[in-house]
């Protein structure tokens, strides 16, 4: 298994799971490159936190879609950190898309998740392949639950890209492994409650579906991606931490119409 400390990793989505990620890390001695959006002052704290675990933690404005963008953001990671091994990209929105709103734009918006993970996961792998072998390094996607034989209602969009993630896992796998970089996905379930969501609503209504009768743990992510991290015969997997939502099915609700 590879030794963590010391490692450098872009670590792209840092707000809720993966601010507990981030720390989990640092715990591990990983030096983190946080690739933010728009929301610098929560990376900023975020970064203050791991510098007091130890570790080196730089701030990176990258926009995923943009592959200028992503090439900026790799080379800068490496040369702060002083190494790149590792990719964490839990970067997405969650956009919900019922049937009579689905067009063009919402297609293309939940796409440029699907195009980030690809770009880079692409530029990261041709800067990993300079490490030593045999294991040069990791790359730990993120997908969803549902985004296989389950899907639910009002995200069409959303679960397309992340089906296509979990593809991207396995294609990319194969193409990376003679190089000794390894490629692995984490599909997770409800974990994280949204703010237009209320407690109530997400207890009684999201949560409540899982047979584990409760929210995904971020911990349990956290902890899974560290070992990842560490594995060197683990690859092309789409692990689902999702508290068993996936074998109580998409549970869709159906409607009679009337008779006109």
């Amino acid at each position: 298994m590879l030794t963590l400390a010391g490692r450098g990793v872009i670590l792209a989505g840092a707000r809720r799971i993966g601010a507990d990620v981030a720390r989990r890390l640092a715990a591990d001695g990983i030096h983190v490159a946080i690739a933010y959006r728009s929301s610098r002052a929560e990376a900023d704290l975020l970064a203050d936190d791991l510098r007091s675990a130890g570790v080196r933690a730089a701030l990176v404005q990258a926009d995923l879609a943009d592959e200028t963008s992503v090439e900026r953001l790799v080379t800068e990671a490496a040369e702060v950190l002083g190494d790149l091994s590792f990719v964490v990209n839990l970067a997405s929105d969650y956009p919900r898309t019922p049937l009579d709103r689905l067009d063009a734009v919402a297609w293309d918006k939940a796409m440029d998740t699907a195009k980030g993970s690809y770009l880079l996961a692409v530029h990261a792998a041709r800067r990993m392949r300079r490490n030593p072998a045999p294991t040069r390094g990791h790359i730990v996607l993120f997908g969803d639950w549902a985004a296989g034989e389950t899907p639910y209602v009002n995200y069409l969009p959303y679960l397309t890209a992340k089906a296509s993630i979990h593809f991207l896992t396995r294609g990319l796998a194969a193409e990376l492994a003679p190089h000794g970089i390894l490629v692995n996905c984490i599909a997770p379930g409800p974990t994280a409650r949204p703010h237009e969501i209320s407690e109530a609503e997400w207890r009684q209504i999201i949560a409540a579906k899982t047979p584990l009768d409760r929210e995904s743990s971020a911990s349990d992510i956290a902890e899974l991606i560290a070992t990842l991290l560490k594995s060197e015969t683990i690859t092309g997997e789409v692990i689902r931490v999702d508290a068993g939502r996936h074998i109580a099915g998409p549970g869709i609700e159906r409607r009679r119409h009337a008779s006109p």
